[in-house]
């Protein structure tokens, strides 16, 4: 398989989920959505595997059962591999890296790798270099418990996660090969991110309810 770009027929699927998010417009669309969104994410994520690893694409189905809004299906195809997160919809391309949602033994040792000069300070240094990307997470509105006030990355003892994320509007690159440049390029851009987060947070210890 080689990736070309998303199907022509992408994002005028998704405008139409829109619209119409019901299962009679999934039934009747399913086809455009398996050759034009869902085969190439799995070319592209296979074109990007031999650099950052095997990914998962996420299921089309929204999870109801503690959500007021029951609309059924997702406005957007979204993957991820590893710390890495990729997705199309009808805004476009959009590209992620990071920990978008740390469990509470993730966010105490995110805290403590924070508030420690040496390796706050290194984190703000990689930070700095994202220039280009837009910074985001959870965050607290107040301090967290047990941290002054005045710290001087009290903003980032905030975050509960951290990521950056980069995005383009629907566009002709989005059907052709240089989707694939752009997606490598971020991942390329947050590794220094990423492998912070990995050497200093790392995956969750709690068992899985």
């Amino acid at each position: 398989m080689t990736f070309t770009g998303f199907g022509e027929g992408a994002v005028e699927f998704y405008d139409g989920l829109v619209a119409d998010n019901s299962k009679a417009y999934w039934t009747d669309q399913r086809a455009v959505y398996e050759a034009d969104v869902r085969a190439p994410m799995q070319e592209l994520l296979a074109a990007l595997e031999p650099e950052f690893g095997s990914g998962k694409i996420f299921r089309p189905y929204r999870d109801v059962r503690f959500s007021h809004d029951k609309t059924p299906y997702k406005t957007h195809c979204g993957a991820t591999v590893g710390p890495f997160y990729v997705q199309v919809g009808s805004d476009g391309l959009l590209v992620a890296g990071g920990y978008y949602r740390m469990a509470p033994d993730q966010v105490a040792r995110y805290r403590t790798a924070v508030a420690d000069d040496r390796r706050g300070g290194d984190l703000e240094k990689r930070l700095a270099a994202l220039q280009e990307l837009t910074l985001a997470g959870e965050t607290l509105k107040t301090r967290p418990r047990g941290f002054d006030p005045d710290h001087p990355r009290i903003d980032l003892l905030r975050h509960k996660g951290l990521y950056a994320w980069r995005s383009w509007e629907p566009d002709d690159v989005l059907h052709e090969p240089g989707t694939l440049d752009r997606v490598a390029r971020t991942w390329r851009e947050l590794q220094p991110l990423t492998e912070w987060l990995d050497d200093h947070v790392g995956p969750s210890e709690q068992p899985r309810r």
